[in-house]
């Protein structure tokens, strides 16, 4: 009999999230090129298939002059600019279907095998549902865009992207506990600092999906300042009622996602300030010294972002930035868990 949990279990769950983290990537780069709301309509099956000649190709361009996006901003396009936006829509959900291919069918097979344990499996399944409920968030995005005005609810942008992350994050985490099967007791005075890291993290990756959604990148493109020499520009604060400053104003947004920066820099320190108390295994270590690294790398990113104003291979690279600091962090929390 196989053993269970074993290698080919791991490079599966490994490779769902290198291809997780493709898709975040060709995600940036349709959203940055606007090309999410390029296909209109969707087809599980046959929308596989891009279009194969010229009578299809007009058929999908007449189907998108049909919609906002194209009547308020892109009446101007031709076919060649349409074909230009459409392929990255396409390969974004293309790289969806393959995902969801390489987890279901795997894990039958392994299933079937025999090669999973009980535990393995319940985790699995909780896997391929996030990932459904993922590809649900796709849709819902894109359907918001496609009435009235052509932009996406910045609302359901954030939960697309955010569901995004913590797929990758759970993926590699059950990928983690077969990797290192071995149970000790954990630090829970660092586990539990380093939980507040990561929760800190996931709500600064909320804010730069909102930042997304609304475009908010755009504006006060200084630093450390905003416009005016200002900590806060008074058009951060002037939507009524107040609270929708930081939620649905662009510019008290931005505030919060370039403030809160400093936050979870300082989270990130003092945890590595914080484990000098301890003796650390190598691999706590390696983790402690990557969250360093890499929260200094995408505190950069993000200012030369905003003074660059947003610059599409930046952004990409800010956003590619957050995952391998989600990544650090969740094998950082995983390390000083079990």
């Amino acid at each position: 009999m196989k053993t269970k949990d074993n290698k080919k279990v791991i490079y599966w769950l490994l490779t769902g999230c290198f291809l997780i983290f493709i898709m975040v990537i060709v995600g940036g780069i349709t959203r940055l090129t606007d090309s999410g709301l390029s296909i209109s309509n969707y087809k599980l099956i046959t929308g596989t298939i891009p279009p194969l000649n010229d009578t299809e190709w007009q058929e999908a361009f007449q189907l998108y002059q049909q919609h906002p996006e194209f009547k308020h901003y892109n009446s101007h396009f031709t076919l060649s600019d349409f074909k230009s936006i459409y392929f990255w829509e396409w390969l974004h959900r293309l790289i969806g279907r393959v995902i969801g291919l390489v987890f279901f069918f795997p894990f039958v097979y392994f299933l079937i095998t025999k090669q999973l344990t009980k535990s393995t499996i319940k985790k699995s399944l909780i896997l391929m549902a996030l990932g459904a409920f993922q590809g649900f968030l796709g849709w819902y995005m894109v359907k918001s865009g496609l009435v009235e005005m052509p932009d996406v609810s910045h609302y359901r942008l954030a939960a697309h992207l955010t569901t995004a992350f913590l797929t990758f994050a759970a993926t590699l985490w059950v990928a983690l506990d077969l990797i290192y099967p071995n149970t000790k007791p954990a630090n829970t005075t660092m586990r539990n600092l380093i939980t507040v890291g990561y929760i800190a993290l996931v709500f600064q990756i909320i804010y730069g999906a909102f930042v997304a959604g609304l475009k908010a990148g755009l504006l006060h493109n200084h630093w450390p300042l905003m416009n005016e020499g200002k900590f806060i520009h008074e058009s951060a604060y002037i939507v009524e009622p107040f609270y929708k400053n930081w939620i649905e104003n662009p510019s008290g947004i931005q505030f919060i996602h370039r403030t809160f920066a400093y936050v979870v820099v300082a989270l990130i320190l003092y945890i590595y300030y914080k484990s000098r108390q301890f003796k650390l295994t190598p691999n706590q270590q390696k983790g402690i010294n990557s969250l360093v690294i890499l929260v200094g790398i995408q505190f950069l990113l993000g200012v030369f972002t905003i003074l660059l104003y947003v610059p599409i291979w930046l952004g990409i690279l800010h956003q590619i930035g957050a995952f391998f600091l989600l990544t650090a962090m969740t094998f950082t929390l995983h390390r000083f868990s079990k």
